[in-house]
C-alpha cells in the first residue's frame, strides 16, 4: 500500500510584498533551510564563502529588479518573515545558476505533455518528476495574485517554482545543460513572470527572451496548445507536439544544439529515460489517462536511474524523487505526490 503524504499548503494573497511575508511566514523553516543548504553544498565542494556566493549572486540584481519588480516585492516579503536579508533571499532565486557556475549538476526531470487524440478524453495532460538532492525542501503554495490569476506552485528549494495557473495553463521543467552559459536573469526569477501571463504564447514570448541554457520548458494548456522551449547561451529552438504529444528529459533533441550538450558525459541515463517515456506514450496512444501517466511516472526500467528516481549507492551525489505531478487545465486540478509515486498516493488539488 503507498503512503498517504501530503504536502502542507500555504495560501498567499494581498500585493506582492504580503504574498511574500505570508510565504515567508508559511514556509520558514524550508527557507531557512536551502540557505543552509547553500552554505554547506558550496563551501564543502568549492570553499566559497557566505560573502562570495551573495556577491556572486547579486550580480544579477539589477536585471532581476527591471524585469520583474513584483517578484522582487515578494522576495522582500519573505526576507522580512523569515529574519533573512534581502540578499539571502535573492542568493536563493539565484541557486541553479550558482550550482551551474561551479560545474556541478545534480538535478534531473522526465516530463510529458498530451492533447487531443493522445487522451482517451482529448484533454490535456501534462506532469512530471521533480528530481534533485534528497535534502531539497519543496513546498507547496496557492497564491491569490491581485489580477485575479491564482497558481499552485511547487516551490523548489526556493530557487525555482512549477506552476499551475487558473488561466488554463501548465508548465514542466528539465535541466538541459550546455558547454556555455551567458547569464542575464536567474531560472528562478523568470519563470514566475512567465506563468503570471494569460495565455500560452505570451508566456512562450519572455522564455523566448530570457530562457539561455539551463533548462528545457514545455507549456501546455486548456485550449490543446502545447509549447516546449530549448535554450543555449545565444539561441533557442521552438519544439511542437508530434501526434499530440510531447516528452522531454535531459538532453538536447535539437540537432543544432548536440555540440553543446554535456548530458552524453554528466546525464548518459537522460537518453535511456526519454527512450521509456516516449515507448510507453506511444504505447497507450489514444487512451492517455490519469492512471495511465500515474503508472508512466513510477516505471522503474533501469532503476535506480529511471523515471522514477532512487538514492544509488554508487553515486557519491545521487538524485531522487522528491514529488511528482500530473496537471489536468480543463479540470482545474493538479494531482501531488509527495515523493516517489511508486511509494506516494497522488492527492487532488484544485481551484
Amino acid at each position: 500500500m503507498k503512503n498517504i503524504k501530503e504536502f502542507k499548503l500555504i495560501e498567499c494573497q494581498g500585493t506582492p510584498y504580503e504574498i511574500g511575508t505570508q510565504w515567508g511566514e508559511g514556509c520558514k523553516e524550508s527557507i531557512l533551510k536551502v540557505s543552509e543548504n547553500i552554505s554547506n553544498f558550496m563551501e564543502f565542494y568549492y570553499k566559497a564563502s557566505q560573502e562570495e556566493i551573495v556577491t556572486s549572486a547579486m550580480k544579477f540584481f539589477p536585471a532581476v529588479q527591471k524585469f520583474d519588480p513584483y517578484l522582487v516585492e515578494i522576495m522582500r516579503g519573505q526576507a522580512d518573515a523569515t529574519g533573512l536579508s534581502f540578499e539571502e533571499i535573492f542568493t536563493q532565486k539565484c541557486f541553479n545558476e550558482l550550482t551551474f557556475a561551479y560545474n556541478n549538476i545534480s538535478g534531473l526531470c522526465t516530463s510529458f505533455a498530451a492533447t487531443g487524440k493522445a487522451t482517451q478524453d482529448g484533454k490535456t495532460i501534462l506532469g512530471q518528476n521533480i528530481d534533485f538532492l534528497p535534502e531539497a525542501p519543496i513546498d507547496l503554495l496557492k497564491i491569490h495574485h491581485e489580477n485575479g490569476i491564482k497558481q499552485f506552485i511547487l516551490s523548489f528549494s526556493n530557487s525555482s517554482e512549477f506552476i499551475f495557473s487558473s488561466a488554463g495553463m501548465g508548465m514542466c521543467a528539465n535541466a538541459t545543460i550546455g558547454k556555455n552559459y551567458s547569464f542575464n536573469i536567474p531560472v528562478g526569477c523568470y519563470l514566475p513572470k512567465v506563468m503570471r501571463e494569460r495565455n500560452i504564447n505570451d508566456a512562450m514570448e519572455i522564455l523566448k527572451q530570457v530562457a539561455r541554457g539551463l533548462g528545457y520548458y514545455h507549456l501546455a494548456d486548456i485550449n490543446g496548445h502545447m509549447l516546449g522551449i530549448e535554450s543555449i547561451h545565444n539561441d533557442f529552438e521552438l519544439m511542437y507536439p508530434e501526434r499530440d504529444m510531447m516528452v522531454h528529459s535531459n538532453h538536447y533533441i535539437t540537432e543544432r544544439f548536440k555540440e553543446e550538450d554535456t548530458a552524453p558525459e554528466l546525464q548518459p541515463d537522460s537518453y535511456h529515460r526519454l527512450d521509456t517515456i516516449s515507448k510507453l506514450m506511444d504505447q497507450n496512444y489514444g487512451h492517455i489517462n490519469i492512471e495511465i501517466v500515474k503508472k508512466i511516472l513510477e516505471n522503474h526500467e533501469k532503476n535506480p536511474k529511471s523515471i522514477c528516481r532512487h538514492v544509488d549507492p554508487k553515486d557519491q551525489v545521487s538524485s531522487v524523487t522528491l514529488a511528482s505531478f500530473i496537471m489536468i487545465p480543463e479540470d482545474g486540478a493538479i494531482y501531488i505526490a509527495a515523493g516517489n509515486p511508486c511509494e506516494c498516493e497522488y492527492v487532488r488539488y484544485e481551484f
